[in-house]
Formats: structure tokens, C-alpha cells, sequence
């Protein structure tokens, strides 16, 4: 097959020491689909970035159709044909989906003709079974709509190799094979498309190639004909991974937290939760499901005490000796000081989670530093407590004391997370998106430690966007449609189709 793309010895070093990307060569054939995979911090956004613009290499040369080009800005892409569309949509909330697509060409004079905009944003549509409405506000679409809007953009202007990074992550099982269908239409078309997931079952459906890094370095590719989940997480993790989720059944259920008819309106008197009820049971995992912006995080930001509850309705906390605690009006800290043993990681892990600019104890130390009865703080614990956590969950850092949390890769990140908040000894653990852009190594780690949480009688409330994840690993399944439950489920006898349908308001459960 002809070639789109040929990487050759490229190496990207970071701070003088860090090497991101090291002596990799690779190929993109045209009209194939090549998913691209490895573990957190293995060099594959690095790479792309390359590609795309945004780093330049420090060694090494790029081909693109058979010829060495320089790739110095995302400009130079675009010349070249390359459109990468990222995780995190760069549109225009007030614009239509037609200005977001123009948006920063050069027109006649300043002016475009938008009517032949629309014909040719239709006829892209029609070329690849796109739904597009040119003239529709990008505030009024759902996250699948927006996504089209960035492909059909880097469509509009050429694009004849397309890099995808995790484009299914907040998407149903339904967009999800609505947009297959239409990678493999354009891969008809003679389009060359990277993939970047960490969704082994999607990488088997709608690959042709499996290309692997590790540690910076390229292992090699594979067919994707014949390969298997197993066989790819190997290859990636260089040894034999077990990718079952175990899920025994604990015997000792109790309530430990009844959310009673619970409405919650933003700043705006926008509803995001409508009278929403349902009761978390300390001995079980409980997985809330819903396209994203279905009020996942102001349900546990609720409950957490970081939203105000003026529009009515109650949250009770029950602690394991029976006695029962209203949260309602507390915040944060009023609720730590009644005793109640909440651990939340947030979906925001620098924003609201960890502070980027401090080491591991640090963090350690802010959730820690009350704990001690002097007006000396207490460093001896964080720093023992950090040393655990590195070495339970193989937190990958040159150093505790002196390394700061924003030079870690995302897994190791969000290993510190999590065990810092287990580590408080919770009655109720929530997360929100825990193994979001995780490798699949680190991700079963995460299940494996919500599970151990679960039969220590831990009220364990997980939101997750990977419904495969969530029917194999949840107990009971809350469904989640425009800021109302569509449904609860039994996770063991559902199935994803159906939980799909419930997050669109077609379907239902008890």
C-alpha cells in the first residue's frame, strides 16, 4: 500500500532529560485505519503532536505522500493535509456549525459566501453520512454533533489524513457506530486515519492496523485481523495482563447515602438535576451513566456539598452504626467536621482534585493536615503515606520530595488521586470519571481498587462514559437523561444496548 505517512528516528526530548519519543520510525498507509496504542506517558500524543504541528521534532525526518516536509505550526498541517481533531472540542459556543468550520479561513476581501459554505459542508455530509446542520448554534448541539463539526472543519479544508484522539470517549454505543461507519467511509475515500483509544473492543472493530509504543519506544505493529484484546494489552504492557474485572458479591449491603427527590438549577436557573432519586448501599458499586452534561458531576458535587440545594429535595448520609446525617446546606468542610467519611475524585483532576505545582506529600498534606494537634503540621505521616501509595499502586516518579505532580503522566496521576483518597478510609467513595485517558494496564489497577473498597463495605458511586466497563463492574446501574433517571438497572443482567437507549430516553428500568 502506498504510503500517507513515514515517520523516520524520530525522537522528541523534554527538559534536556525526559525522552518523550525515542527513535521511533512508522508507517500510514493511505485509505487505512491505524489505531495507535500504549500505556499513559508512552509517547503517543507526543507523536501525534508532532504530526500535527504543535512539537517539532528534535531528531529525525517526516514523509508525507513521499516527501520530507517541515511541520513547524498546525498551518503547516493543514497545507499538508493533516487535520487532527483533539479530545477537547476548540469551537465557538455562539457560532453556527458553519462559521465554526470557516472560522479563520481567508475569504474574498474578509467576506465568504456562506450559502456555498452550506453546499459544501452538505455535500462533505452526504460524501461520508454525516448529520450536520450548517446554520445550527454549537451551544444547542449534543457532544456527537460538536465532534462532527470538528471533522467536517478539518474536512472542509482538505484534510487527507485525519488523527482522531479519543473520539468516543463521551459518545453512546449507538454514536459511537454511527461514527465508525463513517471513518470507514472516508477510509473508502482513500483517507489515511489514526486512531488514539484506549478501547481495545473499538480498536478491534474498526482498525485495519495496531501500531504499539512503550516507554517512548515503538514495539511494532500488528494486523488487526487476528489480534485480540489480550494479545494488544501484552504487547503494549510488555507482559501477560489479566483483563478480567471481578465483581463477587458482598453479603453486607447497608444504605449509606438516599438522595430524596433532589433538583439542582446552575447559575443560569438552567435545571441539571430534576427530581432525582435513588439510594447508594455501602457493600455495592453503584455506576451513574448518561451522555456527558446529563448532570453527573453537579449529582456528585451535590452530594459532596460543592452545590447549593435551594430547589428542593435531600441528601441523608447514613454512617455504619445507623445514625443518620442531613447534608443539605453543608459544605465541604461542614461535612468532614460531622464526622461524615466522604472521598471524592473529582473529574477535574488538577482543577478540583490535586494542585500541579506541589509534590506527591504535598497533596498528601492537604487532605492530612487537620489530623494533627499541634500548630506544627504533621509531615511524617503524608510523607509515610506517600511512599505507600507509590509503591502499592507502582506510582511511576523520579522522586517524592522533589518531582512535581504535573511532570507525572496522567495514569500516575491519577493513581495519586485515588489513593490518597482511599487512603482516608471513606465510608462513601464517589469518583467521577476515574480511568478517563488511562491505559488499559493502570485502568483494571483502578476497578481492582473500587472493588477491594466495595468489600470492605465502602458505598462505592462510580460515573463512568465506557458502558462495557460499567455492566462489568457495577452492581447496580443509575441511568441518567437530561438531569433525570431514566432508570436503574441490575448490572449483571442488562446490556449496553439498553442502557444506550435509557441515556437517549428510549428505554427504561426499575
Amino acid at each position: 500500500m502506498e504510503n500517507a505517512i513515514e515517520l523516520r528516528h524520530i525522537t522528541k526530548i523534554f527538559a534536556g532529560k525526559v525522552i518523550a519519543n525515542n527513535d521511533i520510525s512508522m508507517e500510514l498507509h493511505k485509505g487505512e485505519i491505524l489505531a495507535l496504542l500504549g500505556e499513559n506517558g508512552s509517547g503517543k500524543t507526543t507523536l501525534m503532536n508532532m504530526l500535527s504541528g504543535i512539537y517539532y521534532p528534535d531528531k529525525g525526518e517526516i514523509l508525507v505522500n513521499g516527501q520530507k516536509v517541515d511541520i513547524r505550526s498546525p498551518k503547516d498541517a493543514l497545507n499538508l493535509h493533516i487535520g487532527m481533531i483533539h479530545q477537547h472540542f476548540k469551537l465557538v459556543d455562539v457560532f453556527t456549525a458553519a462559521e465554526n468550520i470557516i472560522l479563520g479561513l481567508d475569504g474574498n476581501k474578509g467576506k465568504m459566501d456562506m450559502n456555498e459554505v452550506n453546499k459544501t459542508v452538505k455535500e462533505i455530509a452526504d460524501r461520508y453520512g454525516f448529520d450536520i446542520d450548517p446554520n445550527q448554534k454549537i451551544y444547542e448541539m449534543s457532544v456527537s454533533q460538536k465532534q462532527t463539526v470538528e471533522i467536517v472543519k478539518v474536512l472542509y479544508r482538505g484534510a487527507d489524513i485525519l488523527i482522531l484522539d479519543e473520539p468516543t470517549a463521551v459518545l453512546t454505543p449507538q454514536e459511537t457506530d454511527k461514527l465508525f461507519t463513517i471513518m470507514r467511509n472516508m477510509k473508502k475515500d482513500g483517507k489515511a486515519i489514526i486512531i488514539i483509544t484506549h478501547k481495545l473492543h473499538e480498536v478491534l472493530a474498526v482498525s485495519d492496523r495496531v501500531a504499539v509504543l512503550r516507554k517512548g519506544q515503538y514495539i511494532g505493529d500488528t494486523p488487526t485481523v487476528g489480534a485480540s484484546q489480550q494479545s494488544l494489552t501484552d504487547m503494549m504492557v510488555g507482559r501477560s495482563v489479566s483483563l478480567n474485572i471481578d465483581r463477587p458479591y458482598c453479603e453486607d449491603q447497608r444504605d449509606r447515602i438516599v438522595v430524596d427527590h433532589l433538583t439542582v438549577k446552575n447559575k443560569d436557573g438552567v435545571k441539571m438535576l430534576d427530581d432525582v432519586s435513588f439510594t447508594a448501599r455501602g457493600g455495592e458499586i453503584l455506576g451513574i451513566a448518561g451522555i456527558a452534561g446529563s448532570g453527573q458531576r453537579e449529582l456528585l458535587e451535590a452530594i459532596g456539598g460543592l452545590q447549593h440545594l435551594e430547589d428542593g429535595g435531600s441528601i441523608t448520609y447514613i454512617d455504619p452504626q445507623g445514625n443518620s446525617v442531613k447534608l443539605n446546606g453543608m459544605d465541604p468542610l461542614d461535612i468532614i467536621q460531622k464526622g461524615v467519611l466522604l472521598s471524592f475524585v473529582p473529574e477535574d483532576r488538577f482543577g478540583m482534585g490535586l494542585v500541579g505545582g506541589m509534590n506527591i506529600i504535598q497533596n498528601i498534606m492537604l487532605r492530612t493536615y487537620r489530623r494533627g494537634k499541634s500548630p506544627l503540621l504533621d509531615r511524617k505521616f503524608p510523607k509515610d503515606q506517600a511512599q505507600q501509595i507509590v509503591d502499592e499502586l507502582e506510582v511511576v516518579t523520579p522522586d517524592i520530595n522533589r518531582t512535581m505532580l504535573r511532570r507525572l503522566s496522567g495514569g500516575n496521576v491519577q493513581k495519586v488521586l485515588v489513593g490518597r483518597e482511599i487512603a482516608c478510609s471513606p465510608t462513601v467513595l464517589m469518583t467521577a470519571y476515574a480511568v478517563r485517558g488511562l491505559d488499559i494496564n493502570t485502568s483494571y489497577t483502578i476497578y481492582n481498587l473500587l472493588t477491594d473498597q466495595k468489600m470492605k463495605g465502602v458505598s462505592v458511586i462510580y460515573v463512568g462514559e465506557d458502558l462495557d466497563v460499567l455492566l462489568e463492574l457495577c452492581d447496580r446501574i443509575l441511568v441518567l437523561c437530561g438531569g433525570k433517571v431514566s432508570g436503574i438497572v441490575d448490572g449483571r443482567n442488562t446490556t449496553k444496548e439498553q442502557v444506550g437507549l435509557m441515556m437517549t430516553k428510549i428505554g427504561g428500568g426499575n
